[in-house]
């Protein structure tokens, strides 16, 4: 059995207005789900049934084999306590409670408050040093991560996220998203609804929704890798361009641009992300090299063989890298008897092919 069950799923408003459409689809317990989609196809709508806070015209949803639609309001105001976490967009925090009570409260839903254990999970999302702020007094990423905290106090299974990052600057998207990826780590099960596709990329599979209709499940896909690889890469150059082994992220485009993947990075063990600084993991620098290696070897290969010009060598190295084996890659090297350095200048990492001394 499953530990999400959404089969038939329907929600039609008026008499012709369908926010879903017949959705299916199944969950396992601690995957990470990604819902995507355009505005208007659905998503919020289904995030809200999942947590009991709406109620389908069609279908049935199942947690852990008890369906939903069955419960009574009683019932299911203690299901949603015990067993989800909530993290909206909008924080909805009381703006007359403490950081602290606005915890709290959660755990009044429950069952007893406990003051120390709120202060903990503040702690956790380090808002250690901000318990009596009121909400007005806390920045908007500050305000999310004790949405997180709520969201934990009572060790739900299922956290459910809609556009958690949707209000926030970068450093509190990273922050937030770097909490998600943690709990995802520690076994909770995931489903968040985004429209950023670097936030979609840190998902294990995504569930794509148009006009209220399923139209696609997928897993990772290959290109991601390339990404990866691709970032990987600009590390690289920034090290080489700044004789610098530690980078300051804030100062890195790509880093900018593609933060969500950046910790997907750290958390597969490629990069380190410590405050600002950016730094690789030796798996990362292993595969970095590899990366940069078949890349200049390719742009040599380019030039030598073909003769292409200089200014076309990067494109087309680009263009056939990726399909390059370790094996292949080095007999590349040896054809080209084992080069120094691409038609550029800039140096190419030996392999296990290369003369020693």
């Amino acid at each position: 059995m499953a530990f999400i069950e959404v089969e038939g799923l329907s929600k039609t408003y008026g008499a012709s207005l369908d926010a879903l459409h017949r959705v299916s689809f199944t969950v396992e317990k601690g995957e990470w789900i990604a819902v995507m989609g355009p505005s208007g196809s659905g998503k919020s709508t289904l995030l809200n049934i999942l947590g009991g806070l709406d109620t389908p015209t069609g279908g049935r949803v199942a947690l852990e084999g008890q369906e939903i639609s069955r419960l009574s309001a009683h019932e299911l105001a203690r299901f949603r306590a015990e067993k989800i976490g909530f993290v909206f967009q909008q924080f909805h925090l009381v703006p007359y409670l403490t950081a602290l009570e606005n915890v709290m409260l959660a755990q009044y839903f429950h069952s007893l408050s406990d003051e120390r254990e709120a202060a903990d999970a503040l702690g956790r999302v380090g808002l250690g040093g901000r318990l009596q702020h009121l909400p007005s007094q806390l920045s908007g990423g500050e305000q999310q991560r004790v949405c997180v905290a709520r969201a934990l106090i009572n060790q739900p299974n299922l956290i459910l996220a809609d556009e958690p990052t949707g209000n926030l600057d970068e450093v509190n998207e990273t922050l937030v998203m770097g909490l998600l990826t943690e709990l995802h780590r520690e076994g909770h099960t995931l489903v968040l609804v985004t429209h950023d596709p670097d936030i979609g990329r840190m998902a294990e599979r995504r569930i794509e929704l148009h006009h209220g209709r399923l139209t696609e499940v997928s897993v990772f896909p290959t290109y991601e890798e390339e990404l990866i690889d691709n970032l990987l890469k600009a590390v690289w150059h920034a090290q080489e361009d700044t004789a610098r082994s530690v980078l300051e992220s804030a100062g890195l485009p790509e880093f900018t641009r593609n933060r969500a993947t950046f910790l997907l990075m750290a958390q597969e063990g490629l990069v380190r992300l410590e405050g600002p600084g950016l730094s690789f993991a030796p798996r990362g620098e292993a595969r970095a090299r590899h990366v940069i290696r078949r890349h200049r070897l390719s742009e040599r290969l380019f030039y030598e063989t073909f003769g292409l010009d200089k200014d076309l060598l990067d494109e087309h190295a680009c263009k056939i890298e990726h399909s390059l084996s370790p094996e292949v890659t080095e007999k590349i090297c040896t054809f080209l008897r084992h080069p120094q350095t691409c038609p550029h200048g800039s140096p190419i990492p030996p392999g296990v092919c290369c003369p020693r001394g």
